[in-house]
């Protein structure tokens, strides 16, 4: 049952997921559209797509001014129109244009995305359907000695986060009553810096736990599934860096609970579209709601590949009326995948983004190995947007041939004339914590302070390499080495 065929989709978005749009896009057939900045004119996707329309001006701002992407769409006879991540995926105000101008959204309805964007408000409802909840506040703080009573009550450590914000941004620890405000003020100047308020709540602060996602799919028909978990726990400040699907070490019941109470939840709410919940998992194995993301997550690659399900696809099926095809127990998630962000940046610059011209890419390849990316010999990366260039995935049956797998796979991989994080997964891959799966939120804290920093950064051994060969080539031309043919 379909209330309406897309035939054509709006992408409004850029880099990697714009591609991966664009590819789920033309195995069913759609016509895909993108919109691009003046920066992203080389871009491989703005290539790959249908057609191609240009937004002038500030480059952040043109993936931002949903009144031209919907005139955009109009204009080309678009159906649809898939946000991607970040931007506009999870603004409500822009799913709600979409609908107002007989566009499809494909995604969530926009009073979800309002209510998980609004971090007090999902608190409150997704405690209301029984999900686990860490002690803290429910609604915004905006007085400091109003939030440091609280902290006091619930007892340090504390975390301090915006309330309107996400991505570790306006996020701070607090071990003690002494360094409070400092945190405070820190925390809520950083929060209207990036999302122009500077409310937020206080929640009790778990020592390393671990960052369990669950994915969720769900149609408008009240079917709501999941397709496994993620451990998202090795990141820096608080941004991911690695996911694994599913969680190494994990214990079966509390998976199982986490299941459970994420699917009643979404079917509680009567939630639509593909969306992950967030969760932390102590020592104890005590699991506690963070967040929910109401968009496709940029590790949903290794979810697609144990569950064998295109989540893209999946979202544009749901955009079109259509019943999910299979019941849970059809679903069967096999082995496991490690997706690992690669970033140009500059390990020995405090990880700094480093935009600039690659000169030469060599992409690693071979059976279980996947390549999301949208780099390439002499793309410029810009310096407007974030520093992920791409995500290598990779899959396997058992978690240690995985390991094994990403090992070949990131020696393989080479990216000269930016600095990259590619050197740092290498360690990481080689690290017994790593291989015996002992993964938490403190991990790379910790790690950071034993791996070479300058070993991150050179390519020495791919020089080395290229030094050999050309040394070959150049006393064959010279016809001082004899090569037999």
């Amino acid at each position: 049952m379909k209330t309406k065929k897309i035939n054509k989709v709006l992408i409004a978005n850029r880099g990697e997921i714009a591609l991966r749009i664009i590819r789920a896009c033309k195995e069913l057939s759609i016509k895909s559209v993108v919109v691009f900045s003046e920066v992203d004119i080389n871009g491989v996707w703005v290539r790959k797509a249908d057609e191609c329309y240009p937004i002038l001006g500030d480059p952040i701002a043109a993936y931002l001014d949903f009144d031209r992407i919907i005139s955009l769409a109009k204009k080309a006879d678009c159906d649809a129109i898939h946000p991607g991540y970040g931007f506009l995926s999870e603004s409500a105000e822009f799913a709600q244009a979409c609908e107002d101008n007989g566009i499809i959204f494909i995604g969530p309805k926009p009073e979800h995305i309002a209510l998980f964007g609004d971090k007090m408000a999902s608190k409150v409802a997704m405690r209301a359907v029984g999900v686990p909840m860490l002690p803290g506040t429910d609604e915004p703080i905006d007085n400091i000695d109003d939030a440091e009573q609280i902290a006091c009550d619930i007892g340090f450590p504390i975390i301090i986060k915006a309330a309107f914000g996400g991505g570790g941004r306006g996020m701070r620890i607090v071990q003690n009553a002494e360094e409070f405000k400092e945190m405070y003020e820190s925390a809520t100047n950083e929060s209207i810096r990036f999302f122009g308020r500077g409310e937020v709540f206080i929640e009790k602060y778990l020592k390393n736990p671990r960052h369990i996602e669950i994915q969720i799919i769900a149609d408008k028909y009240g079917n709501v599934l999941h397709l496994g978990d993620r451990d998202c726990s090795i990141q820096r400040r608080h941004q991911k860096v690695i996911e694994i699907a599913p969680s190494p070490l994990l214990n079966a019941a509390v998976r199982r609970e986490l299941y459970r109470v994420s699917t009643k939840a979404m079917f509680k709410l009567g939630y639509e579209s593909v969306g992950t919940i967030e969760y932390l998992v102590d020592q104890d194995d005590n699991f506690y709601f963070i967040e929910m993301n109401t968009r496709v997550q940029v590790e949903h690659p290794v979810t697609e590949v144990i569950s064998g399900i295109d989540l893209i696809q999946r979202m544009i099926a749901i955009a079109e009326g259509d019943q999910l095809k299979f019941l849970q127990e059809e679903i069967h998630l096999k082995g496991y995948a490690i997706e690992f962000r690669i970033n140009a940046e500059n390990p020995k610059l405090g990880f700094a983004p480093s935009p600039g011209l690659i000169t030469n890419y060599l992409a690693p390849g071979g059976p279980g190995v996947r390549l999301d990316s949208m780099a390439y010999t002499n793309y410029q990366i810009p310096a407007n947007y974030d520093s992920m260039i791409g995500k290598l995935i990779v899959s396997a049956l058992t978690w240690e041939d995985a390991v094994r797998k990403a090992t070949r796979a990131l020696d393989e991989f080479l990216i000269e004339g930016v600095p990259t994080n590619i050197p740092l997964h290498r360690q990481i891959v080689r690290d017994q914590d790593f291989i015996d799966g002992k993964l938490d939120t403190g991990y790379l804290d910790t790690k950071l302070q034993h791996f070479n920093l300058d070993a991150i950064h050179n390519m020495e051994d791919e020089e080395t390499k290229m030094q050999q060969i050309t040394g070959i080539i150049n006393a064959i031309k010279a016809n001082k080495l004899n090569v037999r043919h």
